[in-house]
């Protein structure tokens, strides 16, 4: 029983079913207002918010908390990463080699969104009279407006990452860099640990993401559009047990273990809804289980703006689903006319507020054949969707950085069986790293 009680994954699931009854019965406790409006800006870099509800308030601060650490992490983990290896041809080489990896897989990820879409059809008879729509005015007034510059400015993740990559190049030359790797090693050490103690109040988060979300939108939200939901859930459960199964077998990976290695932060991004409040402790894991410093810095972070799988499945899936809805047909070349588009506009899904829905507007509105109205029908139920979105991101980096480790010969095995054979070690509150 101490065992447990003093183990995080039984924490963080037993907050998120709380939440989750919590929002069902007594969503008025729920949405209680604690502030007047929710309070925004920004630090370090990173958008943060707190909610006006109590329990927005406690999803919303825990991951503002966890956000603050996000770039302090990638900016000493790629720095010390290249200054240790020294190499910079193998830099280069890693980073071309990622960004080809994220086209790839993400392309693939378009492919299986649209045909297991054509295939359920989660549109067909859905009534827009019946559905409850929202003002979609602020996506399509964003869309409009989207560019790549400004996609870049708004992704403090991706400046930091530039920053970083270009500060350790020039260092990786400097003949004093062993004094630098002995000053920025116990700042990272320091920072990792503090984050440590963060993590504890992951089921606090959990609690409050999962109460806000059933409270605000409710269950019954659900029904009307419960098999686009449905085929979401099952399309990305299939990429990631198929496609990403079968690129970490090619590496002689087992997936599952591995998904069992990283589980308390997956359960972390279903409850916030936020792949961000687990990245940092991902990074660490990641190292742990045999990744090197260098090629985790360079590939979780540019992952998170290049290689969103789940994301990427969403849109696919989305854009059929809207065409079924309003029976419109659609053919082979517009088909590869979506998967053309979406290749690129999904790659700036990560930098802007309201992204899905921004993407998907720009999306429709490239296409001119289905209504971008249409939107309005997703509102009620993205947000549950958006676990699922959030999830398969998350699966989607790890797997590619160990992928791209191993290619690279940048993998320890020895750590990974000793890792997957001590996960408890890592997830007990009472572990060494806190003491």
């Amino acid at each position: 029983m101490k065992k447990l009680f003093t183990n995080l994954t039984f924490w963080v699931l037993t907050a998120i079913t709380l939440g989750v009854l919590l929002g069902h019965f007594r969503p008025d406790l729920a949405l209680m207002k604690i502030l007047e409006e929710p309070i925004k800006g920004r630090f370090l870099g990173q958008e943060l918010e707190i909610g006006a509800t109590f329990s927005e308030m406690l999803g919303k601060t825990f991951i503002s908390v966890v956000k603050l650490f996000i770039n302090p992490i990638i900016f000493l983990t790629i720095t010390l990463g290249i200054i240790s290896m020294g190499d910079l041809k193998k830099v280069g080489k890693v980073g071309a080699k990622a960004l080809l990896y994220f086209e790839v897989v993400t392309t693939v990820a378009l492919i299986v969104g649209i045909i297991v879409a054509n295939i359920i059809r989660p549109g067909d008879g859905v009534t827009t009279d019946n559905i409850k729509g929202g003002d979609i005015s602020k996506y399509t007034k964003t869309a409009e407006t989207f560019s790549w510059w400004k996609f870049f400015m708004d992704n403090s993740t991706l400046q930091v990452l530039v920053v970083a990559i270009v500060l350790g190049v020039v260092l990786s030359n400097y003949s004093g860099r062993q004094k630098v790797i002995d000053f920025l090693s116990p700042i990272s050490k320091a920072i990792f640990k503090a984050l440590h103690r963060v993590m504890l109040l992951a089921p606090i988060g959990a609690f409050g993401g999962m109460a806000f979300t059933i409270g605000k939108y409710g269950i019954k939200t659900l029904v009307p559009l419960a098999k686009l939901m449905a085929t979401v859930y099952v399309t990305m459960g299939i990429f990631v047990c198929v496609v990403l199964w079968y690129i970490l077998r090619t590496v002689k990976v087992d997936l599952f273990k591995f998904l069992k290695y990283i589980r308390e932060e997956l359960l972390i991004v279903l409850g916030t809804s936020s792949s961000e409040a687990a990245l940092p402790s991902l990074m660490e894991k990641l190292e742990k289980m045999g990744c090197s410093k260098s090629v985790v810095g360079l590939v979780v972070p540019a992952g998170y703006s290049f290689n969103l799988d789940g994301t990427t499945i969403y849109l696919s899936m989305a854009v059929i689903f809207l065409a079924q809805v309003f029976n419109v047909h659609l053919d082979i070349s517009q088909m590869l006319t979506i998967i053309g588009i979406l290749m690129v506009t999904s790659k700036g899904a990560a930098g802007v507020t309201g992204s899905g829905f921004i993407v998907l507007a720009s999306t429709l509105t490239a296409l001119k054949v289905i209504p971008v109205e249409g939107l309005a029908l997703l509102l009620g139920v993205d947000r549950f969707m958006s676990e699922a979105r959030a999830i398969t991101n998350f699966i989607g980096n790890a797997v590619a950085t160990v992928w791209l480790a191993n290619h690279e010969k940048e993998f320890d095995r020895n750590k990974m069986n000793y890792a997957f054979g001590h996960v408890a070690k890592f997830e007990n509150i009472e572990t060494d790293n806190l003491n």
